[in-house]
């Protein structure tokens, strides 16, 4: 459904925004559950966001389009962006604007970048897409959340949220942060500044790698959706940091009050940190699947080596990201494989009900990752109807021990790679070691 953009008389104008699903069931809320997004009629919303950086930023208004049709179709729901020039990969937008101009120590928005990016921000919703904008970015020198002093931000974050408060969006106050002390300090400030002492809106943060600075931000109520990265570690300990750090001891909780997202996962195709190999979608699908069953989430985001940075210039690197690896270019990252296939992890995930799905290793004894973690067997079931759901990453062996009545009908097998459903040849339902059907990996399903 396309929308007009309609502009009142704020600073700049403020835009108005209307599209499927979100004009059907209303706007997105935090369920009763705490663990997942609803529409206003209670209908679930699965997360599911492509990360594009620097795309509103890059892209012509053609190449965006034919983008959002590729990643609508493919079954992504969001599209996670930065919302600011200067960074470490776009020192300006296409045209050579930056966001913001500083002029006797007062920020104010620079127009011709943010007419850009109301054109490329209402196509996002217009695709029935919802917007995932990083607010500020700060992880190093010379990123505007750490150039600004803390006024500044505050009066950039404002004015962008006053701009868009009218689309379909989930903000993200800032990239990339470790928020080590004083830094937490600093940003909780910021974000009670923006967003107010009360919840009002769908806000996450975004931190740094294999960082989990959740357990003193309770009090924080304008944070209203938990975001983490795994991201792109492929040694021992970053393995063992998906499936046993923070993330899986707070999806140990009874209850809980604020979704989680795994806002990135290792992207497709960009070096690990340790090996210096590119991940292939393997690796991708292995976190994503672990990050849903080790902890009850609201949905993921997923990212292609050479969209992230949205790369026009075959065999180069990512501007400011040396050592990440020679990306494609965007118009060719969009077809890597693993992007098809978090369309069937979305899938499954709505098939099985995620949105009542808890851990539950205690039915699994792990064979092979007491020697590799990397084929560590994940485990979640859903109280509601009695399903379970295993992942089994390649050549994997575990012990799975279950006492279901009609057990030979209740198991069925989902290839995570081809999104088809299948039964391992001579399985024998009777066997408490249920192998899958060849050392790929595999999604377990058992639903009585």
């Amino acid at each position: 459904m396309k929308t007009i953009l309609s502009v009142c008389g704020l600073a700049f104008g403020t835009i108005a925004f209307a599209a499927e699903p979100f004009d059907t069931h209303g706007p997105l809320r935090v369920a009763k559950s705490g663990t997942y997004l609803e529409h206003a009629d209670g209908t679930p919303f699965f997360f599911l966001a492509d990360t594009c950086w620097t795309g509103p930023a890059l892209s012509t208004e053609k190449d965006w389009q034919t983008y959002l049709v590729d990643r609508k179709k493919k079954g992504f729901t969001a599209i996670q962006f930065n919302m600011v020039c200067p960074w470490r990969t776009a020192a300006t937008d296409a045209e050579g604007n930056v966001s913001y101009f500083i002029k006797d120590g007062k920020l104010s928005l620079n127009e011709p970048f943010y007419r850009r990016l109301d054109a490329r921000l209402e196509a996002i919703n217009d695709a029935g897409l919802l917007a995932v904008p990083v607010l500020c970015w700060a992880c190093v020198k010379g990123d505007p959340g750490i150039v600004l002093n803390e006024e500044q931000v505050i009066d950039l974050c404002r004015l962008e949220v006053e701009r868009y408060k009218s689309a379909n969006v989930l903000w993200i106050l800032i990239g990339d942060n470790r928020y080590a002390a004083a830094d937490a300090v600093k940003w909780k400030r910021v974000g009670r500044a923006v967003f107010g002492e009360k919840p009002g809106t769908l806000v996450t943060t975004h931190p740094s790698g294999e960082n989990w600075p959740w357990n003193s931000w309770d009090d924080e109520k304008w944070l209203t959706v938990l975001g983490y990265q795994s991201g792109h570690g492929d040694s021992v300990k970053s393995l063992q940091w998906m499936t046993e750090g923070p993330v899986a001891a707070y999806g140990k909780r009874k209850s809980f009050s604020r979704p989680v997202i795994n806002l990135e996962p290792p992207y497709e195709n960009h070096y690990g940190y340790s090996m210096h190999k590119p991940h292939p979608a393997s690796d991708v699908r292995r976190a994503v699947y672990w990050s849903l069953l080790r902890c009850p989430e609201a949905g993921f985001t997923y990212g292609a080596h050479g969209v992230w940075s949205w790369n026009t210039k075959p065999g180069t690197e990512p501007t400011g990201h040396k050592g990440t690896g020679i990306a494609n270019v965007w118009s060719d990252a969009i077809n890597l494989p693993g992007a098809t296939q978090m369309g069937y992890v979305r899938k499954l995930m709505e098939e099985v009900q995620w949105t009542t799905l808890r851990p539950l290793q205690t039915v699994v004894k792990q064979v092979s990752a007491e020697k590799d973690p990397g084929t560590f067997v994940a485990a979640a079931a859903s109280p509601d109807n009695g399903t379970y759901v295993f992942y089994f990453p390649a050549h994997a062996e575990a012990i799975v021990a279950l006492q279901v009545r009609g057990m030979k009908d209740a198991i069925r097998w989902f290839n995570p790679r081809t999104g088809v459903w299948g039964k391992p040849p001579g399985a024998n339902p009777k066997h408490p070691l249920f192998g899958p059907p060849d050392e790929n990996d595999w999604v377990l399903v058992v639903k009585p």
